[in-house]
């Protein structure tokens, strides 16, 4: 399969979300000084979310997006509303122990809770829907699917979960490629770039000054750091970091360890009564390997049908073909059905496929490393990085113990040692 670089500006993508948005951000561009409380470098879910929480709690806050308000990965992924991460919380056993896996857990379902609670306060329109299911491929994820739901049942998990045995997944994915499924009435879907523009709507009522088109850069760290983007400069008391794959070398050890991965989604014309033929029900839909299919109807019944993660970072040189046979493999019966909109953009992934929350010097804070799985967190992320903000930094800092080792090869060679690593587990995909 031939690869290319992605071709990108500094407007939205012609993605399905942009096209029905309805409306277009005009937020200005910096071209002064400020001096402010805050600032945060990203206008995706990170850098809002995080300028929400701190404007409800009176803080004046300066947000800093190099392109439009949820222009990388916030605006362009799947829509899936997951909770927890996408790492096993066993993982995190060996440095946060059993009362810190615990309380990571319950911060996990806690970015789902935040996105309801913000959807509802502020009237924000985002297609919010409920209902998800994980997909088995193999038995051993039947065994791993029993083992999660006991687990989320031991810990308090309040949401419905159940088993789905091959023909009760079959009567509501109507796919013949699975073996069951484990189906979560706690998590769902949305609209991504609809949900990030309200909630940015909502962080200017309460006075956060949004900047697009406007670029960091350049960071002074320190106990009083400086901004500086292309055409002003923001002093302030605080910092915090938001731009995960697009943040390009700003900051060095960030980008060290957090490696861009291209994904791609596709939409389906409308479907119409066909619909039925592809599910029952509006459900979110994810298999398990490490190079996942996921997939979901829109309000407007489409097919939005994602994977294809490249961790190259390149493009296929034909991605609408590439997209659709794999949609095809799921769903043969949709093989007459145009597609209507073909996106993709970078992922930021960490090594270990954790979340990466911590401090740089003096009053420098981030988030990154959303690894694929970032709607959820990156609202947990968000109040994470305002309690600290606040001065109760006590769960940020649970989060912050985890240490995150930079990927092997330095600037030039991390991306391809990491990609050819990958081959290993797409290899064990297939076994």
């Amino acid at each position: 399969m031939f690869l290319r670089p992605l071709q990108e500006n500094r407007e939205h993508v012609a993605s399905y979300y942009a096209a029905t948005l309805g409306e277009h951000t005009t937020y200005p561009t910096l071209a002064e000084r400020i001096d402010t409380d805050v600032c945060v470098i990203g206008g995706g879910f990170s850098g809002i979310s995080t300028a929400l929480h701190l404007a409800e709690r009176g803080y004046r806050v300066v947000v800093l997006e190099g392109n439009r308000i949820g222009w990388g990965a916030t605006g362009r992924n799947g829509g899936q509303l997951i909770g927890g991460f996408s790492m096993d919380a066993d993982d995190l056993r060996k440095d946060l122990g059993k009362e810190g896996v615990h309380a990571v857990w319950r911060m996990g379902q806690e970015g789902v809770d935040i996105i309801k609670q913000r959807v509802a306060a502020y009237g924000i329109d985002c297609d919010l829907r409920f209902g998800y299911c994980d997909v088995a491929l193999k038995p051993r994820d039947l065994e791993s699917f029993t083992m999660d739901l006991v687990r989320q049942q031991e810990l308090g998990y309040p949401h419905t979960m159940r088993l789905l045995s091959r023909d009760e997944l079959r009567s509501l994915v109507k796919s013949d490629l699975y073996l069951g499924g484990l189906l979560n009435e706690g998590y769902g879907q949305l609209h991504p770039l609809k949900l990030c523009l309200g909630e940015a709507r909502a962080a200017a009522s309460l006075g956060v000054q949004i900047f697009e088109q406007t670029r960091a850069v350049k960071l002074e760290q320190g106990e009083h750091p400086v901004v500086h983007t292309e055409h002003g400069v923001v002093h302030a008391k605080y910092v915090a970091v938001c731009g995960d794959a697009y943040l390009g070398e700003l900051v060095p050890q960030l980008s060290s360890r957090n490696l861009p991965a291209a994904s791609f989604v596709i939409a389906t014309a409308p479907l119409g009564e066909r619909a039925k033929d592809v599910m029952t029900r509006e459900l979110a839909v994810c298999d398990t390997r490490w190079a996942l299919d996921y997939y979901r109807l829109s309000v407007d019944g489409r097919l939005v049908f994602g994977g294809a993660c490249n961790y190259t970072g390149l493009a296929p040189a034909n991605v609408t073909e590439t997209m659709r046979q794999k949609m095809l493999k799921v769903f043969p019966q949709l093989h007459d059905v145009a597609i209507d909109y073909t996106w993709g953009g970078q992922i930021g992934i960490s090594m270990n496929r954790i979340p990466q929350l911590g401090r740089l010097k003096g009053n420098v804070f981030y988030a990154q490393g959303y690894s694929g799985h970032g709607v959820a967190p990156t609202h947990l992320m968000g109040k994470l990085l305002a309690e600290a903000v606040s001065g109760h930094a006590e769960r940020f800092d649970l989060f912050a113990r985890y240490k995150h080792l930079p990927f092997p090869g330095g600037k030039w060679m991390r991306q391809p040692l990491y990609a050819l690593g990958m081959l290993y587990y797409r290899t064990l995909d297939l076994l």
